[in-house]
C-alpha cells in the first residue's frame, strides 16, 4: 500500500475499519465472564479492559480526552490505563462489545498515523484477546497484510518492537520484512503482533529467532 493512499484506497480502509469493528463486536459479545477476566497479549490488561480502550475514543469527546490527560499529568499512556481499567470496571460486558459495533463508522483515528493507523489500532488489540484466549485465527490475510505493508523502523520504535537482527517470513502471504541473520516465521495476524511489540504464545512462531518473540521467553 503506498504512503499515500488514494481515495479509493482511503475507502477500503474505512470499510476494513467498520468490518474489523462488527466483527470483533461479534466475537466479544459470545464471551464468557471467565473470557471477560482473562489475561490479554496487553501487560496488565485482562479482555475487558482491552476491549473498554479501543472505545475510548468514540465515547470521550475531544475536550473530555483533554482534561483527562490533564489529570494524568501529560502522560498518554497513564491516563489511557486509567480510563480502560475505570471504564471496564463501570461498563457490562454487553455495553462493551456494543461500543464497537454502535460505532464502526466513527471516523476516530490515533494522533499520528492516518486512517491505516485506527485499522491497526482497532485489528491489533483485537488479536490481543484472541490470540491470548487461543481462538482460531479470524483476521483476513488482506487486512493483516495492508497492514504490515505500512509498518516503518518509526512504527517499530514507537511500539517497542525489536527486529535487529531479524527477518520476519509470513506463510499465508507473500510477504517479509528485514535482512536480518534470524528469521521468524508465521502466520501475517502473527507477525502483525510481533511487529507491535508483542509476545506471543509459544508454537505460533517458527524459525530460528522465534523464540525471542514468545511469552516467557
Amino acid at each position: 500500500m503506498p504512503a499515500t493512499p488514494g481515495t479509493g484506497q482511503l475507502d477500503w480502509i474505512r470499510a476494513q475499519i467498520a468490518a474489523e469493528r462488527r466483527e470483533l463486536a461479534e466475537v466479544f459479545a459470545a464471551f464468557t465472564p471467565e473470557q471477560w477476566n482473562a489475561p490479554s497479549l496487553c501487560q496488565g490488561w485482562r479482555v475487558r479492559e482491552v476491549v473498554a480502550h479501543m472505545s475510548t475514543g468514540f465515547r470521550h469527546s475531544t475536550p473530555r480526552t483533554l482534561l483527562e490527560l490533564v489529570r494524568s499529568g501529560g502522560h498518554v499512556h497513564r491516563m489511557a490505563d486509567r480510563i480502560a481499567r475505570r471504564d471496564a470496571a463501570a461498563m457490562t460486558e454487553r455495553a462493551l462489545a456494543a461500543a464497537l459495533a454502535d460505532h464502526a463508522d466513527h471516523p476516530w483515528r490515533p494522533p499520528v498515523g492516518g486512517r491505516i493507523a485506527a485499522l491497526a489500532h482497532d485489528a491489533v488489540h483485537g488479536l490481543d484477546i484472541t490470540v491470548a484466549l487461543g481462538l482460531p485465527a479470524r483476521l483476513p490475510v488482506m487486512r493483516a497484510t495492508a497492514l504490515l505493508a505500512a509498518v516503518t523502523p518509526r512504527s517499530l520504535r514507537f511500539f517497542g518492537a525489536r527486529l535487529d537482527g531479524v527477518r520476519l517470513v509470513a506463510t499465508d502471504a507473500d510477504w517479509s520484512y528485514g535482512q536480518g541473520r534470524l528469521t521468524v516465521e508465521g502466520r501475517a495476524e502473527h507477525l502483525l503482533l510481533v511487529a507491535y511489540g508483542r509476545r506471543v504464545p509459544e508454537g505460533l512462531l517458527a524459525g530460528s529467532g522465534a523464540g525471542r518473540f514468545a511469552l516467557g521467553g
